[in-house]
């Protein structure tokens, strides 16, 4: 699989990157290892994490995915086949100079490396000035502790008034993008914000691809939901154009003989702008399930079916 330039970033990756959400949650040091492994394995490419993961979780204070991914990569060996993406934003103290400081040095610390390839500003932080906020990103990059910078959950407008400040004041500027985007949930990504990341040469790289697990197929009626603890958030899928969704796919699956994740995941790399999805695995046989979109091409008319069957 050949590696594809990610933007302006300066860093090439595969089309497919793997989320790293579910280590220290849902998956343990056996299950995140596994998956890790596997990973690498099949290729590698780019791990993406938060320092906010998993803060919700009770008992948890964020920076538990970042530890589980350092100490993989201290056993392993591997740091220097595999990009780190992290994010700082969500945490109390959002995207203030000092917040960025600190929290650079708390992922650096639990991931165990030096170098972090590409840093997130995970949402748009309205109360501190864009300048202040580049500012900060800027101190990394010259210091060699970060190699790029991107921008996650920031809306068309604000994402070119932080562009227009980086070129106005000789400020870095962002060359990455991370929105929402799968067959159900577009409205974050297609438009304006899809049509600055092409002109702008930004790279694109996006979240909850598999639309928590619904696209898998694995929540085909209200009586799924139980099957996990993601199954609550599936529910407006369900009572909304989920199905139709699902028969759609279903149609693709019985034309390629793809499972329903891989042909989500395929559909979210052939939009214009992708680079390629996030997706997460709490098994090394699930992770080779996801894996295996990165072979498979949509022909116009499967892409057509889908693109359709998921318009409001």
């Amino acid at each position: 699989m050949t590696d594809r330039p990610l933007g302006n970033s300066g860093l090439s990756i595969r089309p497919f990157v793997l989320g790293g959400n579910v280590f220290g949650m849902t998956a343990g040091r056996d299950a995140s290892f596994a998956v890790l492994d596997r990973f690498m394995e099949n290729g590698g490419g780019m791990i993406d994490t938060a320092d906010v993961y998993s803060a919700w979780v009770p008992g948890h204070k964020g920076g538990e995915s970042e530890s589980m991914i350092g100490a993989w990569l201290k056993e392993s060996g591997a740091r220097d086949q595999v990009l780190i993406a992290t994010k700082v934003g969500m945490m109390p103290g959002g995207l203030k100079p000092e917040r960025i400081r600190e929290a650079v040095q708390g992922s650096l610390e639990r991931l165990g490396v030096e170098t972090i390839d590409l840093y997130f500003a995970h949402k748009d932080d309205p109360d501190v000035p864009l300048d202040e906020v580049l500012g900060a990103f800027a101190e990394l990059l010259d210091a060699g502790i970060v190699s790029a910078i991107g921008a996650s959950n920031y809306s068309a407008d604000r994402l070119a008034e932080v562009l227009r400040v980086a070129d106005e004041k000789g400020l870095p500027r962002f060359t990455a993008m991370q929105p929402e985007l799968n067959l159900l949930d577009r409205g974050q990504y297609e438009g304006p914000l899809q049509n600055l990341c092409i002109a702008e040469g930004l790279g694109v790289v996006t979240y909850f691809s598999l639309a928590s697990g619904y696209l898998s197929g694995k929540y085909r009626s209200e009586d799924d939901i139980g099957k996990s603890a993601r199954g609550p958030r599936v529910k407006p899928y369900i009572e909304g154009k989920g199905p139709a969704m699902l028969a759609a796919m279903d149609a693709v699956a019985a034309e390629t003989g793809a499972t329903l994740s891989q042909i989500a995941l395929a559909w979210v790399v052939a939009q214009p702008g992708v680079n390629a999805p996030i997706a997460s695995a709490t098994s090394a046989e699930q992770l080779d399930e996801i894996m295996g979109a990165e072979d498979l091409v949509l022909s116009d008319a499967q892409l057509a079916a889908l693109t359709a069957a998921g318009r409001d």
